[in-house]
């Protein structure tokens, strides 16, 4: 009797979660809903009119900081420091000079890279060689491109080079032995269960013996060497079994998952600024999001916060809908004519109104959510890039932990504000009432990329990101991406793979002259030559680090320069989706296989979350049982107590006291852990949050509960936005 009353308060609990957390396909038309808010426009609207450091409100009819305004406005001029008659006789020839020799050194790289493209097209790929990349490049999905990229990896006998098992750039000794022990122990793990624990907690971390280098998957179009292969093959099955069998407890299992979790760390896709060049993050997004490989943290700066807000905010039954060229009707922030934008330039110092673009990019954030608001909906987490119009104070990263309230197309619109370009806008807050006031007082926020482009170090210390996917669309560093050894997915053709583009001497000049124009641009740097326009240092936008873990360069065209601030029509951005996809297919092998450890350790944490709070109700559900002996009284108590708590947290009632001793417990039992998150990895097929499966590059990856008693993922997953005292 008691175990048919708690199955039925369980399923009843399971179903009320998956009404409320289920995606269920959308019935409308993404593409042709209005989400603009002119409540929140006019509120935008007050808000950059007025001064945060006045006490009182000001209206300010006009301000840029990239030239003077065509009207009177008082401004505070900063006192300005003397720094000696040496600096101001011999900054300026100094600065002349440095320059005339970054244009040289320029001019022989790019006369460089031009020798090689020569070299490599009328020379190296020729005869049937040129014949099977036209027919990799021309492939219109990733199974054809796999097809087409072993026949390569044939023809240039790169499958042989798999099958070698030693090579230089990873510890194949290492992983053979781990592969051989993970393989005794899942067959025999009854016998000795901690010492498979303990080899996993070993052996699962980043970059373990090398197996995440990228030469490794350098040397072919598709694969890496079979050792890897079959050592993250066996990785993975080595984690199901530990989460599926009972030799092991729950407390066990709790550290093993909780370990490898921060060990192994998990990954991000970063979106760089670069304008229109943008739009090649579609064709990225895509590519992964067909083959179930989008991580749940995601980045954005600039034109990559408009992409990733896109993403961030939508289901994947309503990515479905849009990542289409159909998508050109809604990119619509350049449509100004000529005229309309001079005079606003002429007049404000900016080319875009920031009110104007609100009201547009309201579609892209699906009206004002905010950051917390599209991690519940989506359980993708997202993080844009800005920086305050104070020179001296740090950048920051926006997301549902350090800005939880904060409205997103606010956000977006003040990582798009380049000097020039956009004024700089205020970042917005939204109450519980659903009115929006000023963040942070109403002080003014600018384009991201200026300084932090790529945002690694906040999300390994806010989401324990330690593998970053980078897409990179910046035009004034894409000519400088060289890959001398190859890239993933992209082997050097020069001697089989092994020797270096162009030949090592013309490698070694490249190299030289790269390193050499870093040089000089940190001389002007240190020693504040480069006159600040607009107060901004412009040198950093050449001297940050641009690359990830895994980086991902859309190969643009000429013409896209002269479309870098229009918007796409539906050709354009057809072709540029087409590109994106084709660079990032090379990549998603590489991908995949660190996703599918993961995934599995992601796995493994819900399903001990799921387990232990069946537990949990059990044990309460038997200590009322005990007090009052009568099983179904004691579970409407549970549930009575529940509703209370949910309105008033500080309610007492009976039972209190031991839901707070089981709560201690349970933590003396497990331990402590951080309130990390834990995100979404794990796709459902049936739109159900209880089951679903992934699968990459033919390799099954079954997600299912292993009971239907289960409560489902996401509820557990989310269980913490909510408060909730039977909630681990």
């Amino acid at each position: 009797m008691a175990n048919k009353d708690i199955k039925s308060h369980n399923n009843c609990c399971r179903n009320k979660s998956e009404h409320s957390k289920v995606k269920e396909k959308p019935s409308h038309n993404e593409l042709e809903l209005e989400f603009v808010n002119e409540v929140h426009i006019k509120a935008f609207a007050k808000a950059l009119s007025n001064d945060p450091e006045s006490d009182q409100t000001e209206h300010i009819a006009a301000v840029t900081d990239f030239m003077p305004t065509r009207q009177k406005v008082k401004t505070k001029k900063a006192p300005k420091e003397f720094e000696g008659y040496s600096y101001h006789i011999i900054r300026y020839p100094l600065m002349s000079l440095i320059f005339a020799i970054i244009f040289l050194e320029l001019f022989l790289y790019i006369l460089i890279r031009q020798i090689v493209n020569f070299w490599e097209y009328f020379y190296q790929w020729r005869g049937k060689c040129r014949l099977l990349r036209e027919k990799m490049r021309n492939t219109k999905n990733y199974e054809d491109w796999i097809v087409a990229a072993k026949e390569i990896d044939t023809h240039f006998k790169y499958d042989e080079w798999k099958k070698e098992i030693p090579y230089g750039y990873y510890d194949y000794s290492l992983l053979l032995k781990v592969d051989r022990d993970l393989r005794s122990l899942r067959q025999g793990a009854t016998e000795n269960p901690q010492k498979l624990i303990n080899v996993l907690q070993n052996c699962v971390k980043h970059n373990y013996a090398g197996i995440e280098n990228v030469r490794l998957y350098s040397h072919s179009y598709y694969g890496t060497k079979n050792v890897v292969e079959e050592y993250v093959n066996e990785v993975t099955q080595s984690l199901e079994f530990a989460r599926a069998t009972k030799s092991l407890s729950i407390k066990e299992k709790h550290e093993l998952f909780k370990n490898t979790y921060k060990n192994y760390g998990r990954s991000a896709l970063c979106l760089s600024g670069g304008a229109s060049f943008g739009y090649y993050h579609l064709g990225v997004v895509k590519a992964l999001f067909d083959a179930k490989l989008l991580p749940s943290v995601f980045s954005g700066t600039s034109a990559g916060g408009l992409i990733a807000a896109l993403i961030c905010v939508r289901t994947d039954e309503e990515l479905d809908q849009i990542l289409t060229p159909e998508l050109y009707t809604r990119l619509t922030p350049c449509s100004d004519p000529f005229l309309v934008w001079c005079k606003r330039w002429w007049k404000t110092g900016a080319r875009f109104d920031a009110c104007d673009w609100a009201r547009k990019v309201q579609w892209i954030t699906r009206g004002s959510l905010t950051f917390k608001e599209a991690y519940e909906r989506t359980g993708r987490i997202l993080n844009i890039s800005v920086i305050p119009y104070d020179p001296h104070s740090p950048p920051k990263v926006i997301n549902y932990i350090t800005a939880p309230d904060c409205v997103i197309w606010s956000a977006v619109i003040a990582s798009a504000a380049v000097p020039g370009i956009l004024n700089p806008v205020v970042l917005m807050q939204k109450l519980k009432d659903g009115s929006i006031i000023p963040y942070n007082y109403g002080y003014k926020w600018k384009d991201g990329s200026l300084r932090t482009d790529i945002p690694v170090q906040p999300l390994n210390m806010h989401f324990n990101v330690k593998n970053t996917v980078v897409s990179q669309v910046n035009p004034h560093i894409h000519l400088f991406f060289y890959a001398p050894r190859g890239s993933v997915g992209r082997p050097v053709t020069h001697r089989h793979g092994k020797g270096w583009r162009g030949g090592f001497l013309v490698a070694s000049i490249e190299q030289y002259l790269k390193l050499d124009l870093n040089k000089w641009l940190k001389w002007i740097r240190d020693l504040d030559l480069l006159p600040k326009v607009a107060d901004q240092d412009w040198s950093s936008i050449w001297l940050q680090k641009f690359e990830g873990n895994i980086t991902i360069w859309p190969h643009s065209s000429f013409l896209d320069f002269f479309y870098i601030l229009t918007d796409p029509d539906r050709e354009r951005l057809a072709r540029m989706i087409t590109v994106g996809q084709r660079v990032t297919w090379p990549k998603l092998h590489m991908i995949s296989n660190r996703l599918r450890i993961e995934r599995a350790i992601q796995k493994g944490r819900e399903t001990i979350r799921r387990e232990l709070r069946q537990q949990r109700y059990h044990d309460v559900n038997n200590r009322f049982s005990e007090r009052n002996g009568d099983v179904g009284s004691s579970i409407n108590h549970i549930n009575d107590f529940r509703e209370h708590n949910a309105v008033s947290p500080t309610i007492s009632n009976e039972g209190t006291d031991d839901l707070s001793r089981l709560d201690d417990d349970l933590d003396d039992y497990l331990g402590d852990e951080d309130s990390v998150d834990v995100g979404i990895d794990c796709y459902y097929d049936d739109g159900s949050s209880k089951t679903g499966s992934f699968e990459s590059d033919n390799v099954p990856y079954d997600s299912s509960s292993s009971s239907d008693d289960d409560y489902s993922a996401y509820d557990d997953i989310n269980s913490h936005h909510e408060y909730d005292p039977l909630t681990l």
